[in-house]
């Protein structure tokens, strides 16, 4: 396995990929947070690439020497699961890294290319609805903790998450 990775923007080629990406990343790492039942109902749909960020342009794919999928993540200016936009306020969406290429800065350059872009698009403030996992890498990228919040993913219970922010 290469040790290097570029991050480039996705496409909606990448949905193969980007799913068996998120299918690696988050059972394994959700599985620390959250009981047996939430996340039966809430993986299937989480592990699904969504083809809107993948043909926004806003979405990013770091991807190793064999062009795989190693890490995902992007942003929108939508509210995820509404048509809600407030101005200068956009949404991380979406990220993960494969299990095996962790600790490797995957996801701080994602998240440098999205306040990069963001900033040249007029976004001066991320939010990030947060799993409970995932809590300490937002953390370290300089996001704040607002509050605990639950999200309805599918039919199943309701997902137990953080609503974070930061200013870019």
């Amino acid at each position: 396995m290469s040790a290097t990775f570029t991050v480039r923007r996705a496409t909606p080629q990448d949905e193969a990929g980007v799913s068996e990406l998120l299918l690696a990343s988050y059972p394994g790492l959700m599985r620390t947070a959250y009981d047996q039942a939430i996340l039966e109902g809430a993986l299937p749909l989480m592990t699904r690439a969504n083809p809107a960020l993948l043909s926004s342009g806003t979405f990013y794919l770091a991807v190793n020497g064999h062009d795989l999928a190693v890490g995902c993540g992007g942003w929108s200016r939508e509210l995820p699961g509404s048509s809600e936009v407030t101005p200068g306020l956009a949404h991380i969406r979406h990220f993960a890294t494969h299990p095996e290429w962790l600790r490797r800065g995957i996801g701080r350059e994602l998240y440098r290319r999205c306040a990069e872009d963001g900033r040249s698009s007029s976004v001066r403030r991320f939010e990030c609805q947060a799993s409970l996992n995932a809590e300490g890498f937002y953390a370290a990228l300089g996001f704040r903790t607002v509050r605990r919040i639950e999200l309805r993913i599918g039919p199943g219970p309701m997902l137990p998450s953080i609503l974070m922010e930061r200013a870019i």
